[in-house]
């Protein structure tokens, strides 16, 4: 066996100023944040990679298992995101998209 076979990889790190200094795939700009979202979406990590194919099925396993050893840190993280995102909705009102398909909604409930 090799010594570089008894390594440990680092596949997380923190990088200040790369996305607010959270925890990113080491090299990237990748969230683990971004993974656990894509996960708990339904994303496979094959599907994962496959939508960023410069990671490694290693590095996504890498960012869950960082995941499991960190859970209120990146909980905390993915609800103080939510909240922000339901006070920037509260001060700018639906977006182009968003109003349009309120409109295509509304007008499809109207009988003729």
């Amino acid at each position: 066996m090799s010594s570089t076979a008894n390594e440990a990889r680092i596949y997380v790190t923190r990088t200040p100023g790369v996305c607010g200094g959270k925890p990113c795939i080491a090299g990237t700009r990748i969230s683990v944040e971004l993974i656990v979202l894509r996960t708990e979406a339904g994303d496979s990590q094959d599907e994962i990679v496959r939508a960023y194919p410069h990671l490694s099925l290693a590095e996504v396993h890498g960012a869950l298992a960082y995941y499991f050893d960190h859970v209120d840190e990146i909980n905390a993280d993915i609800v103080r995101g939510r909240k922000l995102v339901e006070q920037m909705r509260a001060k700018t009102g639906p977006g182009p998209l968003e109003t349009l398909l309120l409109k295509e909604s509304a007008d499809a409930h109207i009988p003729s």
